[in-house]
């Protein structure tokens, strides 16, 4: 585990969001491996349901692509896929999530990814006030509010949670 610095770090994520216009605050906390949503969400006194994860999946072909759902909530990959038109969904494994994304795995925000991806996003994260995503590094979320997220990454609203 490794100690957060005082300062925000900048990453593609932050320069993307200062580009596009798109006030963000910064959050900063002791990454843990595996402890997801609820770590971070815990780590900075935050509803895990407004604390949003940036997974990327794959479809049947291996097209990938950036479902954000959640941080309390799991995909159906079966309603994900079945709103997207594919046959089948599924997680990338962390290499090619990594690849994909330009980010590590557990640092991997929506913002500024190395391939252009679609973007799927559940559409209860627009009923909230304001949500957390990874800012581009581990233990760093950045606080956007969600019709901002619309606006940059004009996701395709799904139902897909569960």
């Amino acid at each position: 585990m490794s100690k957060p610095s005082n300062h925000a770090p900048e990453t593609p994520a932050t320069r993307f969001l200062k580009q596009h216009r798109v006030a963000y605050s910064t959050h900063l906390y002791e990454y843990e491996p595996h402890g997801g949503t609820s770590h971070s969400s815990r780590q900075l006194n935050l509803p895990e349901h407004s604390v949003v994860k940036t997974l990327i999946m794959e479809d049947e072909s291996a097209h990938p692509m950036i479902v954000l759902m959640h941080g309390d909530l799991k995909v159906s990959t079966k309603d994900l896929a079945r709103q997207a038109g594919c046959k089948k969904i599924e997680p990338c494994r962390p290499e090619t999530a990594n690849r994909h994304s330009g980010y590590l795995v557990g640092g991997t925000s929506p913002f500024a990814t190395r391939k252009s991806m679609p973007v799927y996003m559940e559409r209860t994260i627009l009923d909230l006030p304001i949500v957390y995503l990874n800012g581009g590094r581990r233990g760093f979320l950045v606080g956007v509010h969600p019709h901002d997220l619309q606006r940059i990454l004009r996701p395709v609203l799904i139902e897909a949670g569960q």
